[in-house]
């Protein structure tokens, strides 16, 4: 079992909770004494809808033509020229 400080848990909150989830419980400490215990209610693991991103069609179809030091301005002028009404 995982175990924290309070000022652990203050400083990222969301980090713990999530890690909670992964680990099935986390004790949090104060001055090395037991107070509470984080547990998961149920494990979302991958099921998380949060952690799945969704792509729009249009950035899907954009995202391997861009890379570092990729100029957007000529990727975007031509994605408008795409979408325009002929």
């Amino acid at each position: 079992m995982k175990t924290i400080s309070i000022r652990e848990l203050h400083e990222r909150t969301g980090a713990w909770v999530r890690k909670a989830v992964e680990l099935g419980a986390i004790t949090v400490t104060e001055r090395g004494k037991p107070l509470v215990r984080l547990e998961a209610i149920s494990h979302a693991g991958a099921a998380n809808p949060f952690r799945v991103r969704r792509l729009r069609p249009g950035y899907a179809r954009l995202k391997g033509t861009l890379g570092r030091g990729t100029d957007s301005t000529a990727i975007v002028s031509e994605d408008r020229e795409r979408a325009a009404p002929s």
